[in-house]
């Protein structure tokens, strides 16, 4: 239909009100309006067109913005054309033919669209299965039981929501995708069966190690016993966790079995430490008169003596609190080193085999001063100044030396 024309120009009412509408094959009657007038019979039938050409700009519209796929539309077209071409309404009824005729391009562009878009959606697919098919092989051969299998149902949700694409190939990566998965799952199920079979060694274990425990919570042996809850300890660690309905019980029974016994320990000590400060203050004051008395060591007979009578009277007295060992020791250990040092002293300097040994250094080095003194004037008398150089070097050493040796000689004269 022009531009200027009006639906109205495509119809004609008989003074029977029957309304013809015109076609390029001719008139055609398309229904009729008694008893009105001739205008208002002939609207009847313009809004029936009217209505067809606001369904063929509806479908253009919706065409056009993709709102509606190129099989939909077809679809759409197909049915407009039969009820345009059979429509009791007067208007261009050819020119919304035409109008249908030309949405043919858009209809091959869009399925054209549609084709792309469906291999680009195949193509993100298939990249996206490829991925997921990596990463589901690659859990299949890990160890992350937890995770993996959380990994696994999101994968396959994932793998739900794909669209699929040819045939051959989703098989081939779906068969991939299932086998890692089947894998994955034997993986686990083996895993855990071993590690049920170890929690259920390991609840035997430390069952055993809670008897064990028990007859040694009421010892009042407290040296060997610590030791005994030390090695029970470690052998809790070395049998691994129990199954977890019964490892916190385990633990809570083995522990309260320790703690009886400590506490026990922690207990008679504290009483034994409160009897030994006694003993302490003792050999406390000692020790301060040994160290006034012996420290220097000067005398070493009288420092023998006076550590013997010391040693005597401080071994009269009984053990000391366990925080004061330590240092009690260090200060006897040093009273008795100096002692000992001084004692290792006197023989050095009276011992007969040494002080031949420094003799007989110092005879050795002075000989060999005087050999070289015999070179140097040998050497002076000839001429020769090379051997005169290295005769004194040679003499100006062994004397240092000869002076070291006489130094200690004396010692032993002292």
């Amino acid at each position: 239909m022009s531009e200027t024309a009006s639906p109205h120009d495509f119809g004609r009412v008989d003074p029977d009100g029957t309304v013809h509408v015109k076609t390029p094959e001719g008139e055609r009657a398309v229904g009729q309006v008694p008893d009105v007038e001739p205008a208002e019979a002939l609207e009847f039938f313009v809004r029936r067109f009217r209505s067809l050409e606001t369904e063929v700009d509806l479908l253009t519209t919706r065409l056009g913005s993709g709102a509606v796929s190129a099989e939909e539309a077809r679809k759409s077209i197909s049915a407009l054309r039969g009820t345009i071409a059979e429509a009791n309404a007067v208007g261009d009824l050819q020119g919304l033919l035409t109008r249908l005729d030309a949405l043919e391009p858009q209809l091959a562009a869009a399925a054209e669209q549609k084709r792309a878009d469906k291999a680009a959606a195949s193509a993100r697919a298939r990249e996206a299965k490829e991925g997921m098919v990596a990463e589901a092989e690659k859990l299949a051969q890990g160890n992350d039981w937890r995770g993996g299998v959380n990994r696994f149902r999101a994968l396959l949700e994932e793998w739900k929501a794909l669209p699929r694409i040819d045939k051959t190939t989703d098989d081939e990566l779906w068969h991939r995708f299932s086998s890692a998965r089947t894998t994955y799952t034997r993986r686990r199920k083996a895993q855990f069966a071993e590690q049920n079979e170890k929690r259920a060694g390991a609840q035997k274990a430390k069952e055993q190690i809670i008897e064990e425990a028990r007859e040694l919570a009421t010892s009042t042996e407290w040296g060997p016993t610590s030791g005994a809850f030390r090695d029970l300890m470690s052998r809790w660690k070395a049998a691994g966790a129990a199954p977890r309905a019964v490892e916190d019980k385990l633990w809570t029974e083995f522990r309260a079995l320790q703690d009886q016994f400590f506490q026990a320990r922690s207990a008679a000590q504290s009483e034994q430490d409160a009897e030994f400060q006694g003993n302490l203050t003792a050999k406390l004051a000692l020790l301060d008169e040994a160290e006034k008395e012996i420290l220097p060591v000067t005398d070493l007979k009288t420092a023998r003596e006076q550590f013997r009578d010391f040693l005597a009277r401080f071994n009269e007295h009984g053990k000391v609190p366990r925080d004061a060992i330590r240092s009690v020791d260090d200060r006897v250990r040093k009273i008795e080193r100096a002692v000992k040092d001084a004692e290792d002293a006197e023989w050095k300097r009276t011992d007969p085999e040494a002080r031949q040994r420094a003799q007989d250094t110092v005879d050795m080095f002075t000989a060999q001063i005087a050999k070289l003194e015999k070179q140097a004037a040998e050497a002076e008398k000839s001429g020769n100044q090379k051997k005169l150089r290295e005769a004194n070097n040679s003499i100006s050493a062994c004397r240092s030396w000869l002076e070291q040796a006489e130094k200690t000689l004396a010692e032993f004269s002292a």
